[in-house]
């Protein structure tokens, strides 16, 4: 009987190699592990919140776990609920009862667009999630 190839001295398969070199940019993202799980944590705190138009709850919750999971990437770990409350507060929606739709349209469409997802997490500066000051007005 024959025992299987040890991993540790296994050729590494190329697609399973990182580069060494970190692809940077617009639309590439910054990646974290577990950033699905921002979604989770935005989807119960948005849960507490009343919107003037209930519809608009979907788009803001997606837009809310992008900006935690970009935070959670930035520093180098996995999301947490602080990252999902930072991001509610750069948009003051924890402030606001109902939360209007001037308040929400930064965040139209976002629930079915990728693309307008990675546009809307690199609008939002990094340095500024990081240091927690709250400045929206750069998205509008």
């Amino acid at each position: 009987m024959t025992t299987g190839t040890p991993e540790i001295g296994r050729v590494k398969k190329p697609g399973m190699e990182r580069s060494a070199i970190r692809a940077e940019g617009t639309g590439f993202g910054t990646p974290a592990p577990g950033e699905g799980y921002a979604l989770t944590i935005a989807e119960r705190e948005c849960e507490k919140l009343i919107f003037e138009h209930p519809h608009d709850r979907e788009d803001v919750t997606v837009g809310v776990a992008v900006v935690a999971a970009k935070r959670a990437s930035l520093i180098g770990r996995g999301p947490t609920l602080g990252d999902v409350r930072v991001a509610l507060d750069y948009f003051d929606l924890r402030n606001e009862s109902p939360i209007s739709r001037v308040t929400t349209a930064p965040f139209l469409g976002l629930a079915h667009s990728y693309a307008a997802q990675r546009r809307f997490s690199d609008a939002v500066p990094g340095d500024i999630l990081i240091t927690g000051e709250n400045n929206p007005a750069s998205l509008h």
